[in-house]
């Protein structure tokens, strides 16, 4: 990349890792900036599928929703709709509020003034009317009375016709600012009927708001003397204005959208922003508004003149948003080329699924229409991305489902395309005897164990300079999986070794060397003694081993019988023992550099060998993400997790969320993962993977973590009409006759019930082939329930 080597790989340079088979599609040398000595003229910008691409729209959508070009279904659009019963319902009460209000203007209502004489003095009306005033006070009651007979009708009506509901539909769904514009209307409206004098033009009566309130204190005050204050009078105007416009303000949002708008200002050093074109995505606004017109305009004929691929815009984009400096220089010298992938690939040879790299996402396939389907899923694509990822993923389903074909493969695929945006590094474990996952051409480093051919090798200790983690690591590939030993005294025998070894070598010991130590070779731990016999500490870790080789309980045992399977002869010169012959490649490059990187176990015969290399690469993936200062996502996927799930790891995937990191585990049955894990692993993950297939006792532990769910049932139960007339029961005698069938009807009964989401009766039998049940769950806590996906869509 254009860093200058600082954000470069380890290894990456003179040609360290496998480059694609062919050339890229991209030219080697990227076009002279327009205007530059020797450059060729501009192309002429012709709309090319890359500059469509990326002016299509992206909505924000659900978790799992495909967003390129996606419109809600009409369906849901329907949903949003008021309905026309909605409408009925609040114009009706506004029509019974405007009745009631004109009978108690004239009075016509019966007993109208009932509760006026009954909680105020009857010197205060004349004798023998209903409600004549014979004093202010009387005059100013009957004024409070009728703005309390008004604002009960204004509530009571306006609850029954859901008035603030369709205020809220009608504007708080508007973007802004016309959401704020139109509740700025609104708000001016409701004004102009409390305060019409303050509308020039306006003629209509005042709502009894005013007056009545300025009643209120008159009679609480026992006169008229505070009124002569032009200050109490402008506050009382003040506070009636505030308390009517906050609604609409709360609404309308203004306060956020004030902030946001403030905070844009300020950004621009206090300076209004100009009013501009609304310009679609390929001709990049984003660098005109911030001034950078002359590379916005050497991409914009780029993309126009097809010289850019969506890799391309993707990496030039994110490297835009991640605010790299020189941006403008690095733009005019090497156009669509800048900041390219240390491999020098600027695409896949080849892709086999459907990519959006400005949304990160991968088409797996299509969320099916089904009666318990939220509206905006129905038949919307399904998509998986780093936000769903982040929180990991298992997918469990036998062998021939389509696991590999329909999810592993364009999840890598997708992994190694964004790796070329720099935005993500990713880890591909294949299946022992399966095939690779993807072609040579689309990884930069390929590790193929057992294979005299493979270029590179396995660092067992993944570069590590600490005893203790590198313990750490090894217990847990080895014996991680074993009930019978205990880790952390694995881990703390293994240090003994490690750590003197290391300090008398300057290295840690290979893996033959390492089986002898824990075995007990008096030779082995007699030359390790003589080599730290200056070093007091390192001496008493040896002759600790030596003394526990061989006790009740020693793991030494165990972990050397583990040794013992990758110590065969067809992995001879792997695992650090390859001299010159392979170059051992460190996962910890993945936590610094967007690497792509494939692992491809042994052939059929080693297939516990390929387990404890599994949990070795999870092992290790484990401590490498942890190191700070990551800004791009980390991804390992295992197309077989088989005996890689363990305690350690499972309590590792839980933190991976926080750490932009992720795992995806396929496994052919729960019963491949401890039963004591079951319940842990699948609590430990964010997006669970049901596919077709699974059998009752794999699809109660989905059951049992989707849970339930209400649900809307309806019962209709028919009962026999008997008849007491002799006329109805001949005509019911001749219908049975004729129909054969007695008289009935129907009594329906409407519930709600609690029930599973997805049963595991359901999950066994009811999933067609080439389908499964989803679940995701976002780093943000974002949660699709579990739904069917047509993974062939």
């Amino acid at each position: 990349m254009d860093s200058d080597g600082t954000r470069d790989a380890r290894g990456t340079h003179a040609n360290p890792v496998p480059r694609p088979a062919g050339p890229p599609r991209m030219p080697a040398v990227p076009p002279r900036p327009p205007g530059a000595p020797g450059a060729a003229p501009p192309a002429p910008p012709v709309p090319s599928s890359v500059a469509e691409w990326l002016n299509e729209e992206r909505p924000a959508a659900g978790p799992g929703i495909w967003r390129f070009a996606y419109r809600l279904p009409k369906a849901a659009r329907a949903a949003e709709r008021l309905a026309p019963v909605t409408v009925i319902g609040m114009l009706v009460p506004l029509v019974v509020a405007l009745v009631l209000w004109s009978l108690w203007r004239q009075g016509s209502l019966p007993y109208q003034f009932t509760l006026l004489r009954l909680f105020t003095p009857g010197d205060w009306w004349w004798g023998g009317t209903i409600a004549s005033p014979k004093t202010m006070e009387g005059a100013e009651a009957r004024v409070v009375y009728d703005g309390a007979f008004f604002a009960v009708l204004a509530l009571s009506m306006g609850r029954l016709g859901s008035w603030p509901e369709v205020v809220r539909h009608f504007v708080g769904r508007r973007p802004q600012p016309s959401r704020a514009l139109l509740a700025l209307v609104c708000a001016l409206s409701a004004l102009s009927l409390v305060f019409p004098s303050a509308f020039p033009g306006v003629g209509w009566d005042a709502l009894p708001v005013v007056d009545p309130l300025f009643s209120l204190i008159v009679l609480l005050s026992g006169g008229y003397e505070l009124f002569a204050s032009a200050l109490f009078t402008d506050a009382l105007y003040t506070v009636m204005t505030l308390l009517i416009v906050w609604p609409f303000a709360k609404v309308g949002g203004w306060w956020p959208y004030a902030k946001e708008r403030l905070a844009a200002r300020r950004a621009g050093d206090g300076a209004a922003p100009p009013a501009t074109v609304e310009r679609p995505r390929a001709q990049w606004p984003e660098l005109r508004d911030a001034g950078q017109h002359e590379a916005a305009e050497l991409l914009t004929a780029e993309v126009a003149a097809g010289r850019m691929n969506d890799v391309d815009c993707a990496r030039v984009r994110r490297s835009w948003t991640a605010g790299l400096p020189e941006f403008r220089e690095t733009v005019l010298r090497t156009a669509g080329a800048a900041w390219a992938h240390p491999s020098g690939a600027r695409d896949l040879p080849r892709r086999g699924a459907r990519h959006d790299l400005l949304t990160g996402q991968v088409r797996v396939g299509r969320w099916v229409a089904a009666e318990r389907t939220p509206l905006r899923y129905h038949d919307a694509g399904a998509a998986l991305g780093p936000e769903v990822l982040g929180t990991s993923l298992l997918a469990v389903g036998p062998s021939g489902s389509g696991k590999t074909r329909s999810l592993v493969e364009p999840l890598t695929e997708a992994l190694a395309l964004q790796a070329l945006t720099g935005s993500c590094a990713v880890v591909a474990v294949s299946s022992p005897g399966g095939g690779p996952l993807g072609s040579d051409s689309a990884f930069d480093v390929i590790v193929r164990i057992g294979d005299p051919s493979s270029v590179h090798d396995l660092d067992p200790y993944a570069e590590s300079d600490d005893p203790d983690e590198a313990a750490a690591i090894l217990a847990e590939a080895l014996v991680g999986d074993l009930d019978t030993v205990n880790g952390q005294s694995a881990a703390t025998a293994l240090a003994q070794l490690l750590g003197p070894y290391r300090a008398a070598h300057g290295r840690f010991p290979g893996l033959p060397e390492l089986r002898e130590l824990l075995e007990g070779e008096p030779g082995a731990l007699a030359a390790l003694r003589e080599a730290v016999a200056g070093d007091d500490v390192m001496r008493r870790e040896v002759e600790a081993r030596a003394r526990q080789t061989g006790t009740p309980g020693d793991p030494g045992r165990a972990l050397a019988d583990r040794l013992a399977l990758l110590n065969r002869p067809v992995f001879a010169g792997f695992f650090g023992g390859g001299g010159e012959t392979h170059r051992a490649f460190s996962l910890r490059a993945v936590a610094h550099h967007p690497l792509r990187v494939r692992v491809d176990l042994p052939e059929r015969g080693h297939e516990e060998a390929g387990r404890l290399i599994t949990r070795l690469v999870l092992a290790q993936f484990h401590t490498v993400v942890r190191e700070s200062r990551r800004t791009h996502f980390a991804c390992l996927v295992l197309d077989d997790a088989t005996g890689a799930v363990t305690a350690e790891s499972v309590r590792r995937i839980q933190r991976l969320r926080s750490q932009n990191a992720g795992v995806v585990l396929t496994l052919r049955t729960v019963g491949d993962v401890p039963e004591a894990l079951h319940g842990p692993l699948y609590g430990a993950v964010g997006c669970r993977m049901a596919f077709c297939g699974i059998t009752t006792w794999d699809g109660s532990r989905f059951a049992q973590t989707w849970g339930t769910e209400w649900v809307e049932t309806t019962e209709v139960a028919k009962h026999t009409v008997f008849a007491d007339q002799p006329m109805t029961r001949a005509i019911h005698a001749l219908r049975k006759l004729v129909t054969g069938k007695a008289v009935t009807t129907d009594a329906v009964t409407v519930r709600q019930v609690e029930r599973e989401r997805w049963s595991a009766s359901r999950l066994a039998h009811e999933v067609p082939p080439g389908h499964a049940v989803l679940s995701l769950t976002t780093v943000r806590g974002e949660h699709a329930p579990p739904l069917l996906v047509d993974l062939r869509g």
